[in-house]
């Protein structure tokens, strides 16, 4: 019988160990992802929160109800969505300057079906704390503002949880990775 090959065993071993460690770690982000899933849930349960003027990052007070006063409307930005009822069209998006440092808040101001900008310039807003891919998060306002109806709400069970899918992937890539060299090297051996 001959002997392995020594680096490329050593380099595809090192490979199957990081792929199993990438599993084991998706593994505890699943664990990680279920716990703030919960935390979520139970958000609109727990007592209203001062709208954060700089939000953190490791610590967002998401699905919360909360208030801003948005003193001048700075800009708009219109994305699909829908409405409470769930019909297709255009969810409005306040930019506001709120006299605090920082960035200012994002206002879901409403839904309507067309994606012009609505006539409302600021006031005191009551909602519901909702991520936000551009600007971490933004409120969600209930009641809508401006003539607009309101938005689908937001819920925790929008957040996907796929850890256990990423962490069988990784385990299948391991397990590919040393039947493909242990079928290599036995071809070796043959021949």
């Amino acid at each position: 019988m001959k002997r392995l090959p020594l680096w490329p065993t050593v380099i595809v071993g090192i490979a199957i160990a990081i792929m199993i460690a990438l599993g084991v770690w998706q593994l505890q982000r699943m664990a990680w992802k279920e716990a703030l899933l919960d935390e979520y849930a139970t958000a609109s349960q727990r007592p209203a929160v001062a709208w954060p003027s700089v939000p953190d990052r490791d610590a967002l007070p998401l699905y919360r109800e909360s208030s801003v006063n948005c003193l001048t409307v700075t800009g708009w930005r219109s994305a699909s969505g829908r409405n409470a009822r769930g019909r297709a069209g255009w969810v409005h998006i306040a930019s506001c300057s709120t006299g605090a440092e920082g960035p200012g808040a994002q206002v879901v101001a409403g839904w309507s079906l067309r994606p012009d900008d609505p006539d409302w310039t600021g006031g005191q807003v009551t909602g519901v704390i909702a991520p936000d891919s551009m600007h971490l998060i933004r409120l969600v306002a209930a009641p809508p503002v401006a003539g607009l109806e309101a938005v689908q709400p937001p819920s925790p069970e929008d957040i996907p949880n796929n850890h256990w899918a990423y962490a069988i992937q990784w385990f299948l890539f391991a397990g590919l990775a040393a039947v493909i060299y242990g079928l290599a090297v036995a071809r070796r051996a043959r021949s």
